[in-house]
């Protein structure tokens, strides 16, 4: 009943991999989430970190969502990665099952096959994942060959996001707050143990059937664990952020964009101020209902060892945001909030759709929503 795995020369690898196109947009004028767009280009210019800030700091009021142009990565580059995610989830099950993610133990590194979440009772997720962590001696383990032979470009890319994006988005909010320009670079160092990973990301279309079955929810509203989550431009839409008024927005996928939203983390380190951004996945317009949604992701999470306690800010105090809610991190490692949520996200004998407030850790919740 299994099928033969492929030997590793049958694997396709660097200029071997097929290019990779993107589908086209929606026809559809869908209900656009009003979102800002920082020019990232404008970081190194005269004043060009500060108006950032001011920028960002004047979006985040609104909606933890916001678009990023001009980092640095050619269009080619990026579909690349669109390329060799492909090839990865092209590979037999029976070898993507032997880089299966320890999710039950809060592993999120390696393959999630489909199947392991109930979305609503009898619906289970269509979603495969693979996860590639940070290129560090303490994170190394056993890849895909499609992985091994273009691990230069993958691990090129991914410093780049880490480097020279995610390094200038850190320091634009400690400019909000008013702090150094390094403090939070200091607790997202990429050679430092934390669960910052490249991600592959593969939503398998779904029938009228299933989707009618499951609402038409693939991944229902909530939050994202670390810091930050970077979408690069998915152009199958289907992404929506909810806003403060609890209406739903569709995500529009801009040309030439990477899509970012804020996390658990940054949560709890300013007590709220930089909010946790709300989202969720939903069956695609009618025009794109039968592609495959293929993604590339990079999430952003603080060193492990790292305690999810607020920050000490003049500008939290001044808005308020300096008393700890009774839903804090404090006493909790961003490595254990990530562990646990990982856990429990694969938790059995619950549909996803009749949850509300999940239980984590240290008596800290995750919300979700319809």
């Amino acid at each position: 009943m299994a099928a033969l795995a492929q030997p590793p020369a049958a694997v396709p690898s660097g200029s071997d991999i097929p290019t990779y196109y993107q589908v086209p947009e929606t026809s559809y004028d869908l209900d656009w989430a009003d979102l800002a767009t920082l020019d990232l280009s404008q970081f190194d210019h005269p004043g060009g970190k500060e108006q950032l800030a001011k920028q960002l700091f004047d979006a985040i009021q609104k909606i933890g969502f916001f678009y990023i142009i001009n980092f640095g990565l050619s269009q080619e580059e990026v579909d690349r990665q669109f390329s060799i995610g492909k090839e990865i989830f092209k590979l037999p099950l029976e070898e993507k099952l032997k880089y299966r993610a320890e999710l039950e133990k809060g592993g999120y590194n390696g393959y999630k096959p489909m199947g392991l979440r109930e979305i609503s009772p009898g619906v289970f997720d269509k979603t495969e994942i693979y996860n590639i962590p940070k290129f560090i001696p303490a994170l190394e383990r056993d890849q895909p060959e499609i992985v091994n032979q273009n691990r230069p470009v993958i691990e090129g890319f991914a410093r780049h996001i880490h480097n020279e994006i995610v390094g200038k988005l850190l320091t634009l909010f400690a400019i909000i707050l008013e702090l150094p320009e390094d403090y939070f670079l200091k607790v997202h160092r990429y050679e430092e143990k934390s669960d910052c990973h490249l991600r592959y990301m593969k939503y398998h279309r779904r029938s009228d059937e299933e989707n009618e079955k499951a609402g038409g929810v693939w991944s229902k509203g909530h939050t994202d664990f670390g810091s930050l989550t970077l979408l690069f431009r998915q152009p199958v839409a289907a992404l929506q952020v909810r806003t403060p008024e609890g209406e739903w927005k569709w995500v529009k996928p801009y040309p030439g964009s990477i899509t970012v939203n804020l996390a658990d983390s940054l949560h709890f380190l300013t007590n709220g101020f930089l909010k946790s951004s709300i989202h969720r996945v939903v069956a695609p317009p009618s025009d794109q209902r039968d592609i495959d949604r293929l993604g590339v992701l990079y999430f952003v999470r603080p060193e492990d060892n790292l305690e999810l306690r607020p920050v000490a800010s003049e500008v939290l105090h001044r808005l308020g945001y300096d008393k700890t809610t009774d839903n804090s991190a404090v006493g909790i490692t961003a490595g254990e909030w990530v562990k646990a949520r990982v856990a429990k996200g694969v938790d059995k004998g619950v549909a996803r759709s009749e949850i509300g407030d999940q239980p984590i850790i240290g008596g800290v919740v995750a919300k979700y929503y319809d």
